[in-house]
C-alpha cells in the first residue's frame, strides 16, 4: 500500500468536489472541512490535534480573500497545505553535532519498534555524510539482541562495541572513552525495549544520560500502532525529554495518525521515516514533502535525491552518449533496472510523483516480479548477444528462456519491448518526438 494511501484517496475526493464548483460559499467550505474531519480522524489523527487543525483551517479558509479569490478551491487546498506543514514540524530537523567529539546518540523505544535495525540504518545514514560511527549493544535483556545488532552492523560496515551482559550503563560509559580513543565522531547505543514501559526500563535509560553526555535520544516508535505510538512518545518524553522520533513501517498499511500527531502532542520533531525492510530505507523526515505526498502532490525532490543516491553524473554522461548515438544495448537495459531496484523500485517511485494518486494506481499494478524475469532473462545471455540481439535465433532464445525459467514468450516480448525503446529514443534524439513532461 502506497503511503497514506486511503488519507490521500479521502482528501483528493473531497478537494475535487471543491474545485468542480467554481466559486465557494463559506457553507460548501465549512461542509468540506466536515469531511476533512471525518477522514483525519479514519486516519487515528488525535482528536485535539483534528479539532485545532480543523479550527485554524476554517478560520483561513472562510475570509473574504479565500471566498472572492478567481480560483478559492486551490486556495483551501493551499492552506490545508500549509496547515499539514505546520502540524508536522516548519522544516527538516537534523541531528544534532556535539561541539565536543563523540556525539552520542541514544535509542530508545518499545520492543518490536525496529529499534535495533533502526541503529545500522542510522549508521549508514551517518557515514553517508563522512562519519565514522561506533554501534554499542546496550541491550542485554532480549534473547539474541547482542547477535542481531552484530549482523546487521557488519551488513551497514559498522563496528559494533560489545561487552556481553555487563551493566549496560557501564558498557554506554566505556564505549564512549572507546570512541574517543579510536576516532569514531558518533556513537549510537542500543538500548533494551520492553513490550510495554515500565519503571525499571525508565530508570535504565535515565541512568545512561547520567553516566554519558547525550546529544540525541531518538525514540523509534511503529507508525502502524497509530494512536499508541503517539501514547509511547507521550511517556517516553516525559521521563526522559527526548529529541526527536523516528517512524519505522511507513511502507506498511499505515493510516497516518502517529506521523500527523507526534509533533503536535510531544512537541517533538520527527527526524527519520523508515520506508522499507533495507538498511537504505531511512529517510529524513521534510514535513512540506510529506505534506504534498498526503495531497496527491508527488514528492519530486525526494525522487531526485534517490536518483542521485543510485546514478553517479558520470554514469549519467555515458547513458546520455549512448542514448544520443543509438548505441544503447541490452546490457544498458539490465542497468536500468538495476537503478530502479536501487531507488525503492517502480511501484515506491510511482508513489512520488505529481497526480499518480489520481490513477488509482495499486502495488499489483507495477509487477515487480516481472522486471525480476526480464532481469534473469538478460543475465542469462552471453555477453555478445546483450550487444547483438539480432543473433538471438530460435535455440539461443529457448537456452535462455531454460537459463532464466522463464518462457520463450517472455523472451520474445523483452526483445520486443527492448526495440520499442531504441525506436522511442531515436524519435527523440532526431525531434519527432517529445518527452511527455
Amino acid at each position: 500500500m502506497a503511503l497514506f494511501e486511503s488519507l490521500s484517496e479521502r482528501l483528493n475526493h473531497i478537494f475535487s468536489k471543491l474545485t468542480k464548483r467554481g466559486k465557494l460559499t463559506e457553507l460548501e467550505i465549512k461542509t468540506a472541512m466536515r469531511e476533512v474531519r471525518v477522514a483525519l480522524l479514519e486516519a487515528d489523527v488525535n482528536l485535539k490535534v483534528v479539532k485545532n487543525f480543523i479550527a485554524e483551517v476554517s478560520e483561513k479558509a472562510v475570509g473574504q480573500q479565500v471566498l472572492e479569490s478567481l480560483n478559492p478551491a486551490q486556495q483551501v487546498i493551499k492552506i490545508v497545505n500549509d496547515e499539514l506543514i505546520a502540524l508536522m514540524g516548519s522544516g527538516n530537523a537534523k541531528l544534532e553535532v556535539s561541539p565536543k567529539p563523540p556525539t552520542v546518540i541514544m535509542m530508545c523505544g518499545l520492543q518490536g519498534a525496529g529499534k535495533t535495525t533502526m541503529c545500522a540504518k542510522l549508521a549508514v545514514q551517518l557515514k553517508k555524510q563522512g562519519k565514522k560511527p561506533l554501534l554499542v549493544a546496550g541491550d542485554i535483556y532480549r534473547p539474541a539482541a547482542i547477535d542481531q545488532l552484530k549482523v546487521v552492523g557488519g551488513k551497514a560496515g559498522a563496528e559494533v562495541f560489545d561487552r556481553g551482559t555487563q551493566d549496560p550503563v557501564k558498557t554506554a560509559r566505556e564505549a564512549v572513552d572507546y570512541a574517543k580513543k579510536m576516532g569514531f565522531d558518533t556513537v549510537v547505543i542500543d538500548t533494551a525495549g520492553r513490550l510495554h514501559i515500565d519503571e525499571r526500563l525508565m530508570a535504565e535509560l535515565e541512568n545512561i544520560t547520567k553516566a554519558v553526555e547525550v546529544t540525541e535520544i531518538l525514540l523509534t516508535v511503529d507508525a502502524m500502532t497509530g494512536q499508541d505510538a503517539v501514547n509511547v512518545a507521550e511517556t517516553f518524553n516525559a521521563r526522559l525529554n527526548v529529541t526527536g522520533v523516528i517512524l519505522t513501517k511507513l511502507d506498511g498499511d499505515t493510516r497516518g495518525g502517529a506521523c500527523l500527531s507526534i509533533k503536535a502532542v510531544t512537541g517533538k520533531p520527527i527526524k527519520f521515516i523508515g520506508v522499507g525492510e533495507k538498511l537504505t530505507d531511512l529517510e529524513p523526515f521534510y514535513p512540506d514533502r510529506m505534506a504534498s505526498r498526503i495531497l496527491g502532490m508527488g514528492d519530486v525532490l525526494s525522487l531526485i535525491e534517490r536518483a542521485q543516491e543510485a546514478v553517479t553524473e558520470q554514469q549519467a554522461k555515458e547513458m546520455e552518449r549512448k542514448m544520443r548515438e543509438n548505441s544503447f544495448t541490452l546490457g544498458d537495459y539490465l542497468t536500468q533496472f538495476e537503478t530502479l531496484k536501487k531507488m525503492g523500485g517502480a511501484g515506491a517511485l510511482m508513489s512520488m510523483l505529481p497526480g499518480t494518486g489520481k490513477l488509482k494506481i495499486k502495488e499489483g499494478d507495477i509487477d515487480e516480479k516481472r522486471l525480476e524475469r526480464i532481469r534473469a532473462i538478460i543475465l542469462s545471455m552471453t555477453p555478445k548477444e546483450r550487444d547483438n540481439p539480432q543473433i538471438l535465433n530460435y535455440s539461443r532464445k529457448k537456452r535462455i528462456a531454460l537459463g532464466s525459467g522463464t518462457t520463450l514468450q517472455e523472451v520474445n516480448q523483452l526483445l520486443k519491448q527492448f526495440e520499442q525503446t531504441k525506436l522511442l529514443m531515436r524519435q527523440m534524439k532526431s525531434g519527432k518526438r517529445r518527452l511527455p513532461f
